[in-house]
C-alpha cells in the first residue's frame, strides 16, 4: 500500500505536462537557441506546476478540495476547468511563437482530455487523471517520433511500463475502478491524437 501511494504521488498528472516539455527540448533534432528554451520552460513550469500548485494547496486549506487526488466528482470540478483554461492558454502561446509548433499540441492534447475529463464528471464518472497524464505523454511521444523520424520505441515502452505501474498503483489504492483507469488512459492518448490530426490536415 505504501508504495502505491508513492507511485500515485511521484507520478501525479501535475508533473507530466513539465516532464513532456522537458522530454521535447531533450529529443528534437533541430536547434532551438537556449536561451528560448530556458524562457519557454520557465513559464511552462510556472504555469503547469509551480501556478496550479498553489492554488491546489489554496483549495485544501479552504476545504474545497480534501486532497490533491481530488477524490470526488464535486473536488474536481472547478479545478479541472482551470487546468483546462491553463492547458489551452500555454498551447496557444506556444503556437504563437511558431518555434515550438509540436509542443503546442502536447499542450492542446492535455487540455482537450481534461475536457472529456470533465464532460464525464456530470456523469458521476471520474476518468483516472493519473493514466490520462501518462497516456497523454505516451501518445505526444508516439506522433513526435512519427513527425520528426526519430526511433524513440525504447523510452515509449518504458513509459508503457511505468503505466502499468500507475494503473496498478491506482487499483490497489482503490481510487478507481478498472473502467475509469482505462478510460482516462485511452482518453489521454487519443486527445494528443486527434489534436496531431487536426494539425496534420
Amino acid at each position: 500500500m505504501k508504495f502505491s501511494k508513492f507511485i500515485s504521488y511521484f507520478f501525479h498528472p501535475i508533473n507530466f505536462p513539465i516532464l513532456g516539455s522537458i522530454l521535447y527540448f531533450l529529443l528534437i533534432p533541430k536547434y532551438i537557441f537556449k536561451q528560448q528554451e530556458h524562457l519557454i520552460l520557465i513559464v511552462l513550469l510556472l504555469g503547469t506546476y509551480i501556478f496550479p500548485l498553489f492554488l491546489l494547496a489554496l483549495l485544501k486549506r479552504s476545504k474545497m478540495i480534501h486532497s490533491y487526488h481530488m477524490e470526488t466528482v464535486e473536488e474536481r470540478k472547478f479545478p479541472t476547468l482551470l487546468f483546462i483554461s491553463i492547458c489551452i492558454f500555454l498551447g496557444y502561446w506556444l503556437l504563437k511563437s511558431s518555434v515550438v509548433n509540436i509542443l503546442s499540441l502536447f499542450y492542446f492534447g492535455y487540455g482537450l482530455g481534461l475536457i472529456f475529463s470533465y464532460l464525464f464528471l456530470y456523469l458521476n464518472f471520474k476518468i483516472s487523471l493519473h493514466t490520462a497524464a501518462i497516456g497523454g505523454l505516451v501518445g505526444f511521444l508516439i506522433y513526435f517520433s512519427y513527425y520528426y523520424k526519430i526511433n524513440l520505441i525504447i523510452i515509449i515502452s518504458i513509459l508503457i511500463l511505468i503505466s502499468g505501474l500507475i494503473a496498478t498503483s491506482r487499483l490497489k489504492l482503490q481510487a478507481h475502478n478498472p473502467r475509469e483507469v482505462y478510460l482516462g488512459y485511452i482518453f489521454g492518448m487519443l486527445s494528443q491524437f486527434i489534436v496531431f490530426f487536426v494539425y496534420m490536415i
